[in-house]
């Protein structure tokens, strides 16, 4: 990205507020960043020189500036742009292109992630927006999670189980389910149904969900059709509970890359069906 004469790029992350002079800046953050961190960036022009008299009033760290959310209002850093960037998540490094629309930091600005390279993502209903700091609204960045999801069957079919992963900036949530005696696919897909419920029951509105199950993602994304009438079922089932995201983003991921997952999966092979286990710890 061509560097622009005055302009300025603000990053959220968690609770943090980084202001950066330079885009170039900015990509050691998104290629150390973990699946628990969720990133936003805005673009502006020409920051006020009382602004930066008041991002050093409330501690200059970091390269330049780093303040707290809480400390950021709607008029301190004026007009800002959704800033395209390098996504984490998504292989080969592709670009997240966020909505242009001009929109203030303090309303949290949702991303427009229908552009997604390398994977599938599904903005669904729209809901008000919320404050990056202060007590009026939770902030946006805790209402997100990363979904690892595998499933494991001994004999495919045979004795089979679903593993589920889930984090956000705080904690981990390992799950665990019986399933009977199934095949690998039903396993695969019972363990993205069982993640998907888990976190929506915690209240999370924004997921990015990964797993080696190539069918399964691709047929979430409609890119696969479904001919065996069980797995319909299962898919129809995961596109609903897909639904009641703000956003939802799938991709698949080599084996190696879900090991985790595919620990709980084994594990689960042990629980009668329909036996749910779960663990959390904190970050």
């Amino acid at each position: 990205m061509a560097e622009e004469k005055d302009a300025f790029y603000v990053v959220k992350k968690r609770n943090v507020v980084g202001i950066y002079k330079s885009f170039s800046d900015i990509q050691a953050l998104l290629t150390s960043s973990v699946s628990s961190d969720s990133l936003s960036i805005y673009k502006g022009y020409s920051l006020p020189k009382k602004t930066e008299e008041y991002l050093v009033a409330h501690g200059l760290k970091g390269a330049p500036y780093s303040i707290s959310a809480a400390n950021v209002n709607e008029r301190l850093f004026g007009s800002l742009h959704a800033c395209p960037y390098q996504d984490p998540y998504s292989a080969g490094g592709r670009t997240f292109d966020e909505s242009s629309s001009s929109r203030n930091l303090q309303g949290a600005i949702q991303p427009d992630t229908s552009k997604l390279a390398g994977s599938s993502s599904f903005p669904t209903n729209s809901q008000p927006d919320h404050a990056l700091g202060g007590s009026q609204a939770e902030l946006s960045t805790c209402l997100s999670c990363t979904l690892h999801f595998d499933g494991a069957s001994k004999g495919n079919p045979g004795p089979a189980g679903a593993g589920a992963v889930l984090r956000d900036g705080n904690k981990i949530y390992r799950l665990r389910e019986g399933v009977g005696t199934q095949t690998n696919n039903v396993a695969e897909y019972r363990s993205l149904i069982l993640g998907l419920k888990y976190a929506l029951k915690k209240g999370y509105k924004h997921i990015v969900v990964q797993g080696d199950s190539l069918l399964v993602c691709n047929q979430i994304q409609g890119l696969w059709k479904i001919k065996h009438p069980n797995m319909a079922s299962l898919c129809s089932e995961a596109k609903e509970l897909k639904n009641k995201f703000l956003s939802f983003k799938i991709s698949h991921v080599a084996r190696e890359y879900n090991s985790e997952a595919d620990a709980q999966a084994n594990l689960a092979i042990n629980l009668k069906d329909g036996e749910v286990q779960e663990d959390c710890k904190s970050l």
